[in-house]
């Protein structure tokens, strides 16, 4: 009687704006922390140039937060953190504006929940401040354009120099571009092949002049240039000389659990499926994606990093497929019955469990554990 009352009275649509907030704040937060802590990763990956050495992988970034302190005469540490923040702000901006008429019920919300969703965020702090923020936000515009017809052809071609330029902020852009036509096919409901190619185009243009013309990322005098300029990272994206290949094989142990986490999420999203529409075809397109990324894993070692970027922009791509409601706290009222208690079961064991990004690829670490034992084991130690 209890549950069944509390049910009544749990709306999905304020808790997933709750999570929003939660989420959007933590990332900020730590994304702040990181920068000013000149973090080699979530501060200096940004700050990769064309200084040292001339054209390279993610150079445009640095290049330019050059130019702008030269200008303002700020820390690069407030010039990256303003732009971050734009992004990150901007993607769950719009994020919450796509669904804002949904009809959202437990099934959408529990992807939310994933492991690998945005509770992934609070369970993995390095996952803030990356650049797939970029794509996240790209991604999320487009499909907010597209639920509301309101993407013109005029602004397709936007979206592909978009899409250029952040394939030369990062690399990754390219490995996920299979989604804006995913998206399309869900809204248009029919396979366009030559209306994709030139996204595909417009990513895969830069990815091959970083490939034949790309220099190292520290070309030898990188960190030079940022002591200079007020950056002194000690670890990270400048220091970085793995062997990633060799690194995988000799953490195999650690990698082959992150074939756990991907069964999980496999059943999880084969799960949501069950409850769609014309799944047959998404599921292949889904597939599809998934190879498409393929090189990513064989390439580098952040496994956990790129499956939560499949995992974000899947519950985009299917807020598009949501029902329209007429109110912001429209919600599917929730049924105790099967589909609940297997959702249920879901939802805690997403709880339950935590994805590194690069290492372990399953842990009994999950949000339970670092709100309930991980203070306790601190509080030992002391």
């Amino acid at each position: 009687m209890r549950l069944e009352k509390f049910i009544h009275c749990f709306n999905i649509k304020i808790f997933i704006y709750f999570l929003i907030a939660v989420t959007a704040i933590y990332t900020l937060a730590f994304t702040y922390i990181y920068n000013f802590k000149d973090d080699g990763y979530i501060l200096a990956d940004w700050l990769i140039n064309y200084e040292d050495g001339g054209f390279k992988r993610r150079g445009l970034s640095g290049s330019f937060f050059f130019i702008l302190q030269d200008l303002t005469g700020l820390r690069l540490n407030y010039i990256v953190y303003f732009f971050q923040f734009l992004i990150i702000a901007g993607f769950f901006w719009y994020y919450t504006k796509l669904i804002r008429y949904k009809v959202t019920d437990f099934l959408y919300l529990s992807l939310l929940m994933s492991a690998i969703g945005f509770i992934g965020l609070l369970n993995t702090v390095t996952y803030v401040g990356k650049k797939e923020f970029i794509v996240f936000l790209l991604f999320t515009y487009f499909v907010y354009l597209l639920d509301h017809d309101k993407l013109s052809k005029t602004k397709e071609y936007i979206f592909c120099v978009l899409l250029c330029i952040s394939t030369l902020l990062h690399e990754v852009t390219l490995f996920y571009i299979p989604y804006f036509a995913i998206a399309l096919y869900l809204k248009r409901g029919k396979l366009e092949y030559a209306g994709y190619i030139k996204y595909f185009i417009a990513a895969g243009v830069p990815a091959v002049l970083i490939i034949l013309f790309g220099k190292n990322v520290n070309e030898g005098m990188s960190l030079e240039i940022l002591n200079k300029r007020g950056v002194h990272p000690t670890y990270g994206i400048f220091y970085w000389s793995i062997d990633e290949r060799q690194y995988i094989k000799e953490h195999a142990k650690e990698y082959r659990l992150y074939f756990v986490s991907l069964a999980i999420s496999v059943f999880h999203i084969g799960y949501y499926f069950k409850y769609l529409n014309n799944r047959k075809i998404l599921s292949i397109l889904l597939i599809g994606a998934l190879l498409f990324s393929l090189p990513l894993f064989y390439l580098a070692i952040d496994w956990g990093r790129w499956m939560y970027i499949h995992m974000m922009l899947m519950i985009v791509l299917f807020a598009l497929v949501l029902r329209n409601g007429r109110s912001i706290y429209v919600y599917e009222p929730i049924m105790v019955n099967k589909k609940f208690y297997v959702v249920l079961s879901i939802i805690i064991f997403s709880l339950l469990y935590r994805v590194e990004m690069s290492g372990w690829g399953f842990t009994f670490e999950g949000i339970l554990y670092r709100v309930f034992v991980a203070p306790l084991e601190l509080l030992n130690k002391i």
